[in-house]
């Protein structure tokens, strides 16, 4: 547990250290909301099938940014151990050249989640493999069709109280297979290795990039009215740290004219963070 609590806390001095180290942009601090429905319905002993909805906003709570519909079931093995799968359909909304554009998710998770009770104390620690398809054409060479993450949440709860349950966390969220580019950087401009050294070859290392964009902070408490309707209040904190990365497709031709092949140049790669604050409420009824 000790490790646990040094680990995530290593993890969330990291990032920022890191981004001072190589920030080009800092977006600032962006203020929401999240606002969730679930239904709980415990099909035998242990086992459960669960739908929720959510909606969320950004932009200082002017704008609804993202809406997401999710079923799943969970299993508790014991008291211990608690296992889970999920599939959530997203729909998230970006705004260019004042034109509002919407584009399609699709998300599967699976979760392994160990807990321990320590008197009035509860912990645990979730780890949560999800893997999230975009549907519109992306270029392959600066964005992953199918992108994987690995989140590791630590949760501690108190359970004292009968009908209030507060909790904390830290959930740190790694890129397992981000694209990933050999550069250099130049007079205030990242370069691919191939530009700088005037090679006709891409420096493209393939989806293989690691790296911990985001560490989450969570504060909030359970009401539970009875044993079929409860509520949660929380606010979340968001520490992210993304690298968008811009590459052109050229097309290089022989003397002839002849289309010899499809050259791909890195034009940019900024390393952007931002926070994100946001405050919610959910509703669940279980049956």
């Amino acid at each position: 547990m000790k490790k646990l609590i040094i680990f995530s806390l290593a993890a969330m001095l990291a990032v920022p250290t890191l981004a001072e180290e190589q920030l080009r942009e800092d977006a600032g601090t962006d203020f929401g909301g999240r606002v969730s429905a679930e239904v709980d319905k415990k099909l035998m002993k242990g086992l459960h099938a669960f739908v929720n909805g959510e909606a969320r906003l950004n932009d200082n709570f002017g704008n609804f940014y993202r809406y997401q519909g999710t079923v799943g079931a969970s299993y508790k093995v014991n008291d211990y151990l608690k296992t889970a799968v999920s599939y959530t359909f997203i729909e998230t909304k970006k705004t260019k050249d004042s034109t509002d554009i919407w584009k399609l998710r699709h998300r599967f998770t699976f979760d392994v989640t160990g807990s321990y009770r320590m008197g009035d104390f509860k912990f645990s620690l979730r780890e949560r493999f999800q893997v999230t398809r975009r549907t519109d054409d992306v270029n392959e060479y600066q964005d992953n069709k199918n992108a994987c993450v690995l989140r590791s949440r630590f949760m501690a709860q108190y359970k004292g109280l009968s009908d209030w349950t507060p909790y904390a966390y830290v959930d740190v969220r790694n890129t397992l297979n981000a694209p990933k580019w050999s550069y250099k950087y130049e007079n205030g401009l990242f370069h691919s290795v191939a530009d700088s050294m005037h090679i006709d070859s891409t420096n493209f290392q393939g989806n293989k990039d690691v790296y911990i964009n985001r560490v989450r902070l969570g504060l909030g408490a359970e009401w539970e009215l009875n044993k079929q309707h409860s509520f949660d209040f929380f606010i979340l904190y968001d520490f992210c740290f993304d690298r968008e990365i811009d590459v052109k497709k050229n097309q290089k031709f022989s003397k002839k004219g002849n289309l010899k092949h499809n050259k791909n140049d890195l034009e940019s790669v900024i390393y952007r963070k931002s926070r994100n604050v946001s405050i919610g409420i959910g509703y669940k009824f279980s049956f």
